[in-house]
């Protein structure tokens, strides 16, 4: 029986084909002027360029200049790449031109489907960011395509790792600058850490095409990227500290072992002080005096290190560092460390070296950096899935464009078994079937340990020749990818996502003349060469097809549909044959979350013996009900913490937007002027109320605060014994006063002198100030999480408080900045070189594996920064011992080429 929905669709098709219907007419136009621009010669067809940029400047939009925009493009890439986009390829070039996101399958071109809106977009000269996951497909994509933008007179730049200031800013003043999505959001936080606007490299948000736009605005977008650097060394006093703690009792401390809590007792504390005083470390009689808190922070921590965690179990020591053991899975963690100091108290426990602590600089999320573009759009294989996140958070919409020949890949039911060991067993036996029939086949697991298990099963049962790949981001597995269709190749991948290279049946031309004809000059003997292989390559397709194409067979569901089927969506590329197949145990993550213990107490019962898998359509629909549930869950979460982010990031946005107005004022005298008034008028009306007799004014206290924050000593106890007198009149002459004291500096040091001082004063102490509130605020999230309990929203909560924070910082602006300007001297005026930024670090932490994506000790963004405590080590490659300083994100030193924390460095956390 039809359903009235399948009966409409059928009539009218879906939403989306009629959408996609909308392009045709366009397409068409653009169609009609191929004749026209064929006849044009290359000069010619360049010049068109200019022609665009001069109507736009006459008041014409981009979107006036489509038709003939997209017609110059494709013309263009006939000429430069010899490849012409299709009319599917003009579509997907629409959607990302309006804004939106197009869904393309694998295989149909969504590299050169970009370069139609870049172009158009680049038109304006306002810049275009090309947004990829990784350098190596950033540097492939800007030069491959950047062959079409040189044509047609373009600039391309690409920003790559470890790149200085000025070659950023010469790549980001290119019409297109092609950049990973790390690598822009660190140059946007650290431009606005910068001390002169021609310091920053970033020329603002135009638009953006992001490349796997699934990948990197939901996956990516669960940590925030985040700045570091370190505070001062205070190793010693964590020694000193550390000293302390063997010489507790009992009954010094409290431990709550199940609130994995300590305390000290009253005695405890008297103990402490008398040590911290002996030491030299107690300001005042008491420990909990205002001016020890960071002391108490300390022996908190050191208590903790020695009582709560346990060498072997918590942690282990290896080499001269700590590295924390996780409490779950009992593996290893290296390069993650303990926050607030707890790491460096358990680095002075074990007497190994003391790392340097590291405060948050800046952070953003990925959302909120990708929000500030005033057009974004995005391509991805797999987006419908998510089109309502995409469009909750982002505002954009999702089309799935045709592909251009028919889909005839088979996407067969799941099999089904009771245990891993019996699918592990069917699974082994279908590899095999699919080599011997020189079937290529791609195998996908759902995580390292699963691909290397799989990997030794083959190879037990006599099979040698297949391909294992576990890291991402590497040219030399995009190799190996590109080769994954040659008949007989057997291929076990953990993540399909973001590899950037299409599986070609008989393999892939390009990257085989890259590898085979490196070394070969140009002339008649390499084009001999190339022929050669081209034939091979047809001659391996022919065999391919007759096999069946590419078979994709996946060893588990992934908790997202759109993991699933971007595995999937590797085969039955361009119209060729495929098939798909996921082989499930219920005793996969996905089965157990939803009860398949009934199941197998039903399927005992029916007498499903071993080795028998079910296979019905019934189990896709439940599993993708399932798998909804869960999409759903994990959006919620995504959403609840864009929402707390979001309040941080109304903040951010005043003050980034407040430091680029004072490094772009020519003079801050007006400001520090209105700092310092207001500042006066706040400390008299607090000691001098408005309706209070003149006996009730706090003139000691006053007059101190003006000795602290002016440095100015006034008589202010003789001034409120004259007749007659009021606040007004005290105020008034504290501002003369402190008014005569500025201008006699800045006559001393001369104008210019000054201005310099005021602006390099106000921005160090807005940086110094906005540190210290963004570790307040994360104080404060911990924090409100348990007012839920007391029936309060944690969110309302947050907002309301966080607000008085930034109030309260706004304040200390104002006295801090007055005070320094009040009490400073120069001592040699004529050094007035430009502010150094502070040594930082970049850290992303991976949402699925927990780590630090930039390795161990974290990527660093500032060349001359070496931590103190780090000194180099010789590595050698056939001695693991010497690897303890590997980044995880280094190649391995083995020289398998993978990287190291998905070769060696996953050996160690498997043992």
């Amino acid at each position: 029986m039809v359903s009235f929905a399948g009966l409409a669709r059928k009539l009218l098709g879906s939403a989306n084909s009629r959408r996609v219907r909308k392009f045709d007419p366009t397409v068409r136009a653009i169609s009609a002027l191929e004749p026209e621009l064929s006849a044009l010669s290359d000069d010619q067809l360049r010049a068109r360029t200019e022609q665009f940029r001069d109507e736009i400047a006459k008041g014409k939009t981009i979107d006036d200049l489509l038709v003939p925009a997209f017609a110059t493009v494709r013309e263009a890439a006939k000429r430069a790449l010899g490849l012409r986009p299709f009319d599917v390829q003009l579509i997907g070039g629409m959607v990302l031109a309006g804004g939106s996101i197009a869904e393309m399958r694998t295989g149909e071109g969504k590299t050169l489907v970009g370069t139609l809106p870049v172009y158009l977009a680049a038109l304006e000269g306002k810049g275009v960011h090309v947004v990829t996951v990784n350098d190596y497909l950033a540097r492939r994509d800007a030069a491959t395509m950047g062959r079409v933008y040189n044509f047609l007179g373009l600039t391309v730049g690409v920003i790559m790792h470890g790149m200085s200031d000025d070659e950023r800013r010469d790549a980001y003043n290119c019409d297109i600058t092609y950049a990973t999505n790390n690598e822009l959001g660190f140059d946007y936080l650290r431009d606005n850490m910068k001390y002169e606007r021609s310091q920053m490299v970033q020329r603002g948000h135009h638009f953006a095409i992001i490349d796997e736009v699934d990948s990197i605005l939901i996956d990516e977008a669960r940590t925030p990227l985040i700045i570091s650097g370190p505070l001062d060394d205070r190793s010693d006093l964590y020694r000193t500290i550390d000293s302390f703690i063997p010489q507790l009792t009992a009954e010094d401390y409290e431990v709550d072992e199940k609130q994995r809590q300590v305390s000290f007792t009253e005695d405890g504390t008297e103990k402490l002080e008398r040590l911290l005083e002996a030491a030299g470390h107690l300001v005042g009689d008491s420990l909990y005096d205002i001016e020890n808190v960071t002391i108490v922070h300390h022996v908190n921590n050191a208590l903790k290190a020695h009582k709560l965690f346990q060498r072997d179990k918590d942690y282990i020591v290896r080499g001269d560092e700590i590295v924390i053991i996780d409490e779950f899975t009992g593996r290893m963690m290296p390069g993650r460390r303990f926050s607030e100091g707890l790491h460096q108290a358990l680095e002075a426990k074990e007497g190994v070296t003391v790392q340097p602590e590291n405060q948050t600089l800046a952070s953003i999320t990925f959302q909120n950096y990708f929000r500030m573009y005033k057009r974004l759009a995005g391509m991805t294989g797999t987006a419908v899935t998510e089109a309502a996140e995409f469009a909750d958070i982002y505002n954009l919409d999702v089309l799935e464009i045709p592909t251009n020949l028919p889909v005839k890949r088979l996407d067969e039911d799941d099999e089904v078994y009771r245990t891993n060991e019996e699918k592990f067993r069917a699974i082994a036996k279908e590899i095999r079937a699919a080599a011997e029939r020189r079937q290529p086949i791609l195998v996908g697991t759902t995580s390292i340990e699963k691909s290397e298990m799989l990997a030794e099963r083959l190879r037990q049962d006599g099979l040698k020749n297949f391909q294992v790949l576990n890291a991402r981001y590497h040219e030399q597995e995009a190799y190996i990818v590109a080769q994954a269709g040659v008949p007989g190749a057997v291929t076990i991948a953990t993540n399909m996502a973001g590899r950037g290279t299409d599986i070609q049946l008989g393999g892939n031309l390009d990257m085989r003349i890259e590898h085979e004809l490196a070394e070969m000059p140009e002339g008649p003997e390499r084009e001999a060469a190339i022929a050669a292989i081209r034939e091979d390559i047809q001659r391996l397709k022919q065999e391919a097809l007759a096999a069946g194409g590419l078979y994709v067979l996946a060893t588990e569901r992934h908790e997202s549909r759109r993991i699933d089927n971007q595995l999937r969506g590797r085969s039955g590329r361009q119209g060729d044959p495929g098939q798909s197949k996921f082989y499930l145990s219920l005793q996969d993550d996905l089965m157990r979350i939803f009860g398949s213990e009934r199941m197998d107490a039903m399927l005992t019962r029916l007498g499903l013996k071993e080795d028998e898998a079910i296979v019905h359509p019934w189990i896709n629909k439940a599993l993708e009900k399932a798998q909804k549930k869960v999409e759903a869950r994990n959006f919620d979460i995504r959403k609840n913490l864009l929402k707390y982010d979001d309040v941080m990031n109304d903040q951010r946005k005043v003050i980034f937007e407040q430091r680029i107005e004072l490094m772009d004022a020519e003079s801050l005298d007006e400001t520090v002027t209105d700092m310092r008034h207001e500042m006066i008028e706040d400390l008299v009306a607090k000691r001098m109320p408005e309706r209070a007799y003149p006996e009730q004014w706090e003139t000691a206290e006053l007059t101190e605060e003006i000795r602290e924050f002016l440095n100015l000593d006034l008589p202010i106890a003789a001034w409120a014994e004259e007749e007659g007198i009021d606040d007004a009149d005290v105020r008034t002459r504290i501002l003369e006063a402190s008014d005569k004291a500025f201008a006699e500096k800045e006559q001393r040091f001369g104008p210019d002198i000054m201005r310099y001082i005021e602006r390099s004063i106000v921005l160090q102490t807005i940086d110094a100030l906005w540190r210290e509130h963004l570790v307040n605020l994360d104080h404060l999230r911990s924090a409100v999480g348990f007012r839920g309990y007391a029936q309060r929203d944690p969110l309302n909560e947050y907002k309301s408080e966080a607000f008085e924070l930034f109030q309260s910082m706004l304040t200390h602006l104002r006295e801090r900045t007055t005070q320094q300007l009040m009490r400073v001297e120069i001592v040699r005026p004529e050094e007035t070189a430009p502010l150094d930024m502070p040594p930082m670090q970049a850290h992303h932490i991976d949402p699925l594996t927990g780590e630090d994506e930039f390795g161990h000790g974290a990527e660093r963004l500032t060349a001359d920064f070496t931590p103190a405590a780090e000194a180099p080590l010789q590595i050698a490659p056939n001695d693991p011992s010497t690897w303890t300083s590997i980044s995880r994100n280094a190649p391995c030193p083995c020289g398998s080429g993978k990287k190291y924390k998905h070769c060696h460095g996953a050996y160690e956390q498997i043992a």
